[in-house]
């Protein structure tokens, strides 16, 4: 009896595919629902020794089991509790849960079922079960179109306790409450790529530095600071597996000890790959492998300053000159060949491909310096633009932190992550107008250049991108990639009340980047300077006057003449309205 048991249990009771414990559906809400793997042999035999005892014939310390004459009495009695009868539909619904049934089929006909295939005497069923089906059971929710599985409802219930948490999480939400620049924030990042626009201080720096915690458990700087008039402080946020199950959390603001307690307790979905490139040029780099292992940082996270790229971090990163030179002179072509690949995916079009040069030194340091090689010439990357610097640091950390997570996947025999989360803050800064028109592009398709001929590092790997931006230029050159499925603009903004409202917005192609400054995005009244904006915004309130005076009118032309070029496409308007009222211009 213990085999079929284990047969049975094995078929309707191991949902969780990485856990050896079973789920019973029917225990009480005091207990968890997770049973050991060794509960046929060990909680189910003593339940038949000594609860079932006397229902049963048994030789002690054999394996012949067979029904006394009196077992029914003894079911009766310790099957049945205050609610009566055991529930048929409930138990076939159990059991064949992933049956596929026909269209005429219902639960009467599962009932029958059930009866027929565990061979249910009419005895039995009179006495131990009720057929009778509740009234407020809905049977078209009941019989789905699609068989339900674990992932459908796991996260209904605690994970089994041998189970390991799932891997390559993205970040699904985020709600920071009583915290911040604003009482409430809600954050929806797509799956693929989200654009967060705004003005200066309503939260976009905020909002990236809280979902680098979310995802991590840790601070980049300064954790988020609770508003003090808040009675309570939280932050709420979901984990979307590779399964597409959303692990959701949410973490109170610890009073008592006056800090943030971390948001990687209690999780069953692990975050991917991630790094984070902040607006003052530092970075941060999580690793979901590091992380199992404790060895940085106690949590698998580095920050690194802006030197610390560049000149490395003892015990942590060789830095940007060490590691190219090392990757360069290596036998191997990886993971050179994976910078050199990104590289000239992010080249700006006035410099055209950026190629690695031949190592140089310099005079007062002792250290092999790369280059990089342009239409311009060679540029040693110590004395590159800010703008080329902060390509050279982003491309650096993407491929150092995937070549490393690589390297300790294969050390803790586990296959790499097949998700990465890039987050960056201020997208444009240092970059020239047409650097901005091409960054955005390329960093969407970055993951297919992380990539190497080796077959063994080979994985096909998904990006998630949130960025925050001030360009309209950045905004502007998703037009061609943008997916509605898969993408996202969100923008902050002041409401009249002064509380600050995060919207998605539809992403719509303006095409000229001056009409994407006027657009709900940027929300400037022209594409122009100031005192132009003011100068015609006055000309219009003129225009828009009754009897307007000739001095009216000489006024505001001589305002324009001063702001407006002659070319601009106001002119005309302005020109014939004037002439109108006796003004030649």
């Amino acid at each position: 009896m213990d085999r079929l048991t284990r047969e049975h249990m094995d078929i309707h009771h191991k949902l969780a595919s990485n856990s050896a414990y079973y789920f019973q559906p029917f225990g009480s809400s005091s207990r968890p629902p997770w049973l050991k793997h060794d509960y046929p042999s060990s909680g189910l035999q003593a339940i038949n020794t000594q609860t079932f005892k006397s229902a049963f014939i048994h030789d002690k310390g054999s394996k012949t089991w067979a029904w006394d004459r009196n077992y029914l009495s003894v079911l009766e009695e310790r099957l049945r509790d205050r609610t009566g009868r055991i529930p048929a539909w409930a138990l076939a619904v159990w059991l064949y849960r992933s049956v596929e049934w026909g269209k005429g089929d219902d639960l009467e006909v599962a009932i029958s079922r059930l009866i027929q295939d565990y061979c249910i005497t009419d005895d039995e069923s009179q006495r131990l079960f009720s057929t009778l089906i509740p009234k407020d059971i809905s049977q078209t929710e009941i019989f789905a179109d699609t068989v339900l599985d674990w992932d459908d409802f796991k996260h209904n219930f605690k994970p089994p306790p041998d189970a390991t948490p799932e891997r390559g999480g993205m970040l699904a939400f985020l709600h920071v409450h009583g915290a911040g620049p604003a009482t409430d924030m809600v954050l929806k990042p797509a799956s693929r790529l989200t654009i967060i626009t705004g003005d200066n201080g309503l939260g976009k720096s905020f909002l990236m530095d809280c979902a680098w915690w979310a995802l991590t458990g840790t601070w980049t700087a300064h954790p988020a600071l609770p508003l003090a008039d808040a009675d309570t402080v939280y932050i709420e946020f979901g984990i979307r597996g590779s399964a597409d199950f959303e692990d959701k959390l949410e973490v109170p603001y610890d009073r008592t000890r006056l800090c943030w307690p971390s948001s990687t307790e209690g999780r069953t979905t692990i975050s991917g790959l991630i790094i984070y490139a902040r607006a003052d040029g530092s970075f941060a780099v999580w690793d979901p492998i590091r992380s199992a292992r404790n060895d940085i940082a106690g949590k698998g996270s580095v920050t690194l300053s802006g030197e610390q790229v560049w000149d490395g971090q003892g015990g942590i990163i060789e830095g940007l000159v060490r590691d190219w030179v090392k990757w360069q002179n290596a036998p191997t072509k990886y993971p050179f060949e994976m910078l050199t690949n990104v590289l000239r995916r992010l080249s700006p079009p006035d410099l055209g491909e950026l190629l690695a040069g031949e190592t140089i030194r310099i005079p007062n340091d002792p250290r092999e310096i790369p280059t990089v090689v342009h239409k311009y010439g060679v540029t040693p990357v110590l004395y590159a633009s800010a703008g080329l610097k902060r390509i050279l640091a982003l491309s650096y950390l993407m491929v150092w932190a995937w070549s490393e997570h690589l390297i300790a996947a294969s050390l803790a025999g586990r296959p790499p992550e097949n998700r990465m989360v890039i987050l960056v803050d201020e997208m444009e800064a240092h970059l020239h107008p047409k650097w901005q028109r091409v960054v955005l592009p390329a960093l969407c398709s970055i993951n297919t250049y992380l990539q190497t001929d080796n077959a063994d590092l080979q994985t096909e790997l998904a990006l998630q991108l949130i960025l925050a931006t001030h360009s309209p230029l950045v905004v502007a050159s998703a037009e061609p990639i943008f997916r509605s499925a898969d993408d996202a603009l969100v923008h902050l903004d002041i409401l009249e009340s002064g509380e600050i409202s995060i919207d998605e917005i539809p992403f719509t192609k303006y095409g000229e980047v001056s009409s994407w400054l006027t657009s709900p995005v940027f929300q400037l009244k022209q594409a122009r300077s100031q005192e132009a904006e003011k100068a015609i915004e006055e000309a219009k309130f003129l225009q828009m006057g009754e009897n307007p005076t000739k001095v009216a009118v000489e006024q505001i032309s001589n305002r324009l003449i001063e702001y407006l070029p002659s070319n601009d496409s106001f002119w005309p308007r302005w020109i014939a309205f004037a002439e109108r009222y006796g003004v030649v211009l």
